[in-house]
């Protein structure tokens, strides 16, 4: 017999932020729940049946295609749904996602003009995703009690946990409810749990702009800039975010988001004894629009791997910045590669994004990184494009293609017109594609292995020296200009489908 929480009964809004303090009730009361009976069964006790509790759901019912839209939401590429119907989701961590929860309800109540049903949910909240930050049950288990935990407790079911909907291949059962967010309470849970296993830092975080490199010296250079801007008392950004959740707070901060941060019992965070696998830093702005940096490392794994549990925090826009191979005799080592379009040969999201699915580019990202090109090295005109080539870039996922006998991978690059060849920028652009974020790339030459200019020491500490650093600081400026000219300008219809859910 189940171990429920006390039941919360199910209820109708027209009011957002009254449908999100349900679901805040519904899932903190399911939260405390879990976590009690866990400390009950660490304990040793006999609890009397199999725990749950369920994730609250938001559900809306429209019998018309016609949208009550203000001129100003009808603009939005999101926010309604495609036609009559129940459309409905799980929700996990109101507190996290509380802004994020309340722009959602807001605008599907605009549109619509129908109620917004809260209540709780038939999918159990597995028991791993209620533990707090510094929970640690394992080590006080024996191995006959954590053997018994999946009789008592509802662990991760990864059929709860796939991509169907951001894939375009999900097909509800009949009777079913159609999805209103591209991902469900257990997948958003999942990929929370990852992101503080493979950056070192919670969820809180992260902002809503991010910066991908594959190179630790882009982030020596960015943390030297978040110290150096947390000594400025003008800084637009209220605090700097390290690994081990170290917080650094901008100098005389006495805002109400210092205090918030200072009341953490965590606070200011502890830096781990060795770096996880891909830190990430956040230059961090109340609001959630400051600026996330993560090292990603080497190859189109890792950026897959990264943007799938980025994606569910639905930032606004994320761009890669690193090295590349030049593949045009006209380079220079230094020169900016923009790319304008993406050769797939990476494979690690074949399954998910067909290789006939064009990643196009976005003209708002696009524009924004040449504008940013152009302010910091002060050059236009003809000036600037004698540094920055637009052009295709291919990524691929063997880092010794050179050495192949048969000269295929050359040749190919050479048909697709190629200019720059590297492991991640295609994974990264084509994840966002799938998970409808705005993406961009912006690329050095590092080396020119077609043209006998490979990478030697020397070489390269003299281009690590004299590049980084200007090309993370206009990699910085591109987002800082994006996010100066809204937000909604950058979520646009390019990236939705035919049917699309209603959350952004």
């Amino acid at each position: 017999m189940p171990y429920l929480p006390t039941f919360i009964a199910p209820q109708r809004f027209t009011d957002p932020a009254a449908a999100l303090a349900q679901a805040r009730q519904i899932y903190d009361s399911g939260i405390n729940h879990l976590r009690q009976a866990m400390q009950r069964y660490v304990a040793g006790d006999e609890l009397p049946g199999h725990v749950r509790a369920c994730y609250p759901f938001v559900r809306v019912q429209t019998h018309t295609v016609t949208r009550q839209s203000s001129s100003e939401s009808a603009r939005l590429s999101y926010g309604f749904v495609a036609g009559p119907g129940r459309f409905e989701t799980t929700l996990t961590r109101p507190d996290l996602y509380a802004r994020y929860y309340l722009e959602q309800f807001t605008l599907l109540l605009v549109n619509h003009g129908v109620e917004l049903e809260v209540g709780t949910s038939n999918q159990p909240i597995p028991v791993h995703f209620s533990f707090g930050d510094n929970d640690h049950v394992e080590g006080s288990l024996s191995a006959e009690r954590r053997q018994r935990m999946r009789d008592v407790f509802d662990l991760p079911d990864l059929n709860a946990m796939d991509d169907g909907i951001a894939n375009g291949t999900f097909e509800p059962r009949a009777g079913e409810p159609e999805p209103l967010s591209l991902f469900t309470a257990p997948r958003v849970d999942y990929s929370l749990q990852r992101l503080r296993h493979y950056t070192g830092t919670a969820p809180e975080h992260f902002q809503n702009f991010v910066l991908f490199t594959n190179y630790q010296f882009y982030i020596d250079e960015f943390i030297a800039l978040g110290h150096a801007t947390m000594a400025d008392p003008a800084s637009q950004y209220q605090a700097f975010v390290e690994p081990g959740n170290v917080v650094t707070l901008k100098l005389g901060s006495d805002t109400d988001f210092g205090t918030k941060l200072g009341s953490d019992p965590n606070f200011p965070g502890k830096p781990p004894a060795r770096l996880p696998q891909m830190p990430a830093y956040h230059l961090v702005r109340p609001d959630g629009s400051g600026i996330t940096m993560v090292n990603i490392g080497v190859g189109p794994a890792n950026a897959k791997t990264m943007t799938d549990h980025i994606a569910v925090l639905r930032p606004h826009a994320w761009v890669m910045l690193g090295h590349c191979a030049g593949l045009r005799n006209t380079q220079q080592l230094g020169d900016y590669v923009l790319a304008h379009a993406y050769v797939r040969e990476d494979h690690v999201l074949d399954e998910e994004l067909p290789l006939w699915v064009p990643i196009p580019a976005l003209a708002e990202i696009q524009v924004a990184l040449e504008s940013a090109v152009s302010e910091v090295t002060q050059l236009k005109g003809a000036a600037l494009k004698s540094i920055m080539r637009t052009g295709t870039v291919a990524s691929t996922d063997n880092r010794n293609w050179e050495l192949l006998p048969d000269n295929g991978p050359q040749r190919r690059f050479s048909q697709s017109r190629a200019v720059a060849l590297d492991m991640e920028s295609a994974t990264i652009a084509a994840n966002g594609f799938r998970f409808r974020v705005p993406y961009g790339t912006l690329l050095c030459v590092s080396d020119k292995p077609l043209h006998g200019e490979i990478k030697l020491p020397g070489m390269a500490n003299h281009f690590y020296r004299e590049r980084v650093d200007q090309h993370l600081r206009i990699g910085i400026r591109a987002l800082e200009l994006l996010r100066e000219e809204g937000v909604n300008q950058l979520h646009s219809r390019k990236l939705r489908s035919f049917a699309e859910v209603a959350f952004q």
